[in-house]
């Protein structure tokens, strides 16, 4: 048995952040930007709209994809870096937020590598049998641990959610997952802020040595194609889309220059969103499903990076 995905969903807030407007609140310039991310505007989630706000549109959106009913879910894996709370879980949320409940609903942080490990979780529920449909949602609200005085991080980040129901096929869908972590680098990437006794210990906003970022990330996005594609007995030009996580149209473009994939097979949509961590993946698997790039059969290779660090690919056969 496999897992396939039948239905994908996506939710950008209404407030659109512009380069011109970020231009207005820090030493920055709409060319800088361009330049050095690809990213003209960013969306910002409304005051008191939360993951599971999000979540909730892009998971309406792919269950009316896939043709089913929110009671058929038995499974939801939720990748968010920003949760509506300490806890409970903003699966668990969600869930609620959807009117259904009994199956198992959980939370993944894996920074922006989320929704690869999400659906690499679901995917090993659903092809064993434990579950039929799975609900998997990438969801951030970047917006609320951004220093908006720091113009070397506050430029890169927006909100935003994306989701895919996973279903049961005796046709292969989902063919390998590829998950890593090294900790050694946890203090490259973060947010090391912590609350105790009711206060803020540490900084709660986004911490990032860019450099570092760029040059990890470009490596290990290229082994995890390499790796996926290995796995399968397929060679670079087998794959009909690469969708990667959208941080940087620079690392986007050097990935795919380094793995042999020409940029039209690539599918890059950080330019209107910037980067939504685990929201970006699906949200640009959406994009493409929906306007028809990617047909019956298409291999299409999904990777992400993130802070961790985190890294991984999913391969899947549409």
């Amino acid at each position: 048995m496999y897992s396939k995905i039948i239905g994908t969903g996506s939710y950008l807030p209404e407030k659109i952040l512009t380069n011109h407007d970020l231009e207005r609140m820090v030493d920055t310039s709409d060319e800088w930007i361009r330049a050095r991310t690809g990213i003209i505007q960013r969306h910002i989630a409304a005051e008191g709209q939360m993951a599971s706000d999000l979540a909730l549109e892009a998971s309406r959106k792919a269950i009316d994809a896939a043709g089913i009913q929110a009671q058929e879910i038995d499974l939801i894996v939720l990748a968010t870096t920003t949760p509506d709370m300490i806890f409970p879980s903003t699966a668990c949320i969600l869930q609620h937020k959807l009117g259904i409940s009994g199956g198992p609903a959980f939370d993944v942080q894996a920074v922006c590598s989320g929704f690869i490990y999400a659906l690499a979780t679901a995917d090993m529920f659903v092809s064993s049998g434990k579950c039929r449909n799975a609900l998997v949602v990438g969801t951030e609200v970047y917006s609320r641990i951004l220093d908006w005085t720091d113009r070397s991080t506050c430029v890169l980040f927006g909100d935003g959610a994306g989701a895919v129901v996973l279903t049961q096929s005796n046709q292969p869908g989902i063919l390998s997952s590829h998950l890593h972590a090294n900790g050694s680098y946890n203090n490259v990437l973060a947010a090391p802020g912590n609350i105790c006794g009711g206060k803020i210990q540490g900084s709660p906003f986004i911490t990032m040595e860019g450099n570092t970022v760029f040059k990890f990330a470009v490596k290990v996005l290229e082994e995890a194609v390499f790796e996926a594609i290995t796995a399968n007995h397929l060679q670079a030009s087998d794959i009909d889309w690469l969708i990667p996580h959208q941080a940087n149209i620079r690392i986007i473009k050097s990935t795919a220059n380094k793995v042999g994939i020409p940029m039209e097979k690539v599918v890059a949509t950080v330019d209107q969103h910037g980067n939504t961590s685990a929201a970006s993946v699906p949200l640009a698997l959406d994009i493409a499903a929906r306007d028809g790039r990617i047909k019956t059969d298409h291999y299409v290779l999904l990777e992400g990076v993130g802070g961790g660090f985190t890294w991984g690919s999913v391969l899947l056969r549409w």
